[in-house]
């Protein structure tokens, strides 16, 4: 399993919005600067994550992005969600019924799921579960108490700017 470095710049992108203060957004070029990517690629990150609830586009010429919901309400399974999609990692093929020993590959139905595919998703939905404990302010609450005040006020200043 690996999810795309999308999934990576969604988390990078989206915790320099948890302090964008409420009325104020940022623009796709802003942001795609502050993460050194093609506001190209970041706006179809983005479109995902709009598509997904995660943010609100503002129309304008002081249009931009900010979040849809609060920090506290998106998970880090909501962000991966929106750039992955919804289905599950294992996709069974059942190719247990062509397997040369198989008589009656009709006995295989719901009644009789592939424990392989059982497994594996059962397997998932605990790594969904523990992401879905962790939200966007919990990411920004650890990692941000942590920086120097001089790279605080830098961020501040960013803002400020936008």
């Amino acid at each position: 399993m690996q999810f795309s470095v999308g999934v990576e710049y969604a988390f990078h992108s989206l915790f320099y919005m948890v302090d964008v203060p409420e009325g104020k957004n940022i623009g796709i070029r802003q942001i795609a600067e502050l993460n050194a990517i093609t506001d190209t690629y970041l706006s179809k990150i983005f479109a995902k994550l709009r598509k997904a609830g995660i943010v609100r586009s503002i129309t304008g010429v002081k249009g931009g992005y900010e979040l849809a919901r609060s920090a506290e309400d998106i998970s880090f399974w909501d962000i991966i969600e929106a750039i992955e999609g919804p289905s599950f990692f294992f996709q069974c093929a059942e190719i247990r019924k062509k397997n040369i020993f198989v008589d009656d590959p009709s006995v295989f139905t719901d009644k009789c799921p592939c424990l392989i595919k059982v497994v594996m998703q059962e397997a998932e939905e605990l790594l969904r579960g523990r992401l879905r404990t962790k939200s966007l302010r919990w990411l920004h609450e650890q990692v941000y108490d942590h920086f120097p005040e001089d790279k605080k006020k830098a961020i501040a200043g960013w803002i400020d700017t936008i």
